[in-house]
């Protein structure tokens, strides 16, 4: 999974069906969670794609989406932000919740 910055957003959810996680590097639940989208990556990656957003590093780009809590989980279809998970989200719950919209 690709880390991307706030200057890399638009262009990396405009088309279709993108997975970003909201995270920091010093958040717990965060790391258990980039295990799960590993998983997920294998799943599902050759159709979704997913990156990670350091919300420490990118601050305006989480306030845009008001990330209050992280992990934080959105989808994005062509550009148009689809749903929002906050904490852990179970690999099966997310994987069955992405192909919604493939």
């Amino acid at each position: 999974m690709q880390e991307i910055e706030q200057k890399d957003f638009v262009a990396s959810t405009k088309e279709g069906v993108v997975l970003i996680d909201f995270f920091a590097t010093w958040c717990a639940p965060c790391r258990m969670m980039g295990q799960i989208l590993e998983g997920i990556n294998e799943e599902i990656g050759d159709k979704v794609n997913i990156y990670k957003v350091d919300v420490d590093k990118n601050e305006m780009l989480a306030r845009t989406y008001g990330i209050m809590s992280i992990p934080t989980l959105m989808i994005f279809k062509d550009g148009v932000a689809k749903e929002k998970h906050v904490g852990v989200w179970m690999q099966n719950e997310c994987v069955d919740t992405l192909k919604k919209y493939l």
